[in-house]
C-alpha cells in the first residue's frame, strides 16, 4: 500500500467522525427543543456509515469509509407533565426530543477518538514518507 493510499483512506474516516461530532453537537444542543419548523420536538439524528472503493484494487477494493445517510431516530419523544408549558397538549404534558445527553457525550467522546486515530495513521504515514526520503538522501 503506498502512502497517498494510506492517506486517502485516513481522510475518508476524518471526514465521516467530522460529520458524526457535528450531527451529536446538533443532538446535544437540541436536547430540550420542543417545536421545529417541522412540527414537534426535535428527531435525534446519526450518520450511518459504510465502506467506500477508493479505486484500489486487490484486497483494499472497499477501502475508506463514507456516511450511507444521516438516520432520524423514530424512537419514541420523552414526555413530562407541565400544565404551563407553551408546547403542552390538552392533558398538560410536553413531548421533549429523544435526545440522551449522556450518550450523546460518550458517543462524542467515541467520535473524538476514531478523529485521533486517523490522525495517528497520518502522522505515522508521514514519519514512513520522511523516512523513506532519508534513506534515499543517504545513498
Amino acid at each position: 500500500m503506498s502512502i497517498p493510499q494510506i492517506l486517502d483512506i485516513a481522510s475518508t474516516g476524518m471526514a465521516a467522525q467530522r460529520l458524526r461530532v457535528q450531527l451529536i453537537a446538533s443532538n446535544i444542543a437540541n436536547s430540550e427543543t420542543t417545536r421545529t419548523k417541522e412540527g414537534g420536538p426535535y428527531r435525534r439524528k446519526d450518520a450511518v456509515f459504510q465502506s467506500e472503493n477508493l479505486g484500489f484494487s486487490g484486497a483494499l477494493a472497499a477501502a475508506g469509509v463514507k456516511v450511507a445517510s444521516i438516520q432520524t431516530s423514530q424512537e419514541p419523544f420523552l414526555t413530562r407533565l407541565e400544565p404551563g408549558h407553551p408546547d403542552a397538549d390538552a392533558d398538560g404534558v410536553v413531548s421533549y426530543p429523544n435526545v440522551n445527553p449522556v450518550e450523546e457525550m460518550v458517543n462524542l467522546t467515541e467520535a473524538s477518538r476514531a478523529y485521533e486515530a486517523n490522525i495517528a495513521v497520518v502522522r505515522a504515514a508521514k514519519t514512513m514518507a520522511t523516512s523513506a526520503l532519508e534513506i534515499l538522501r543517504v545513498q
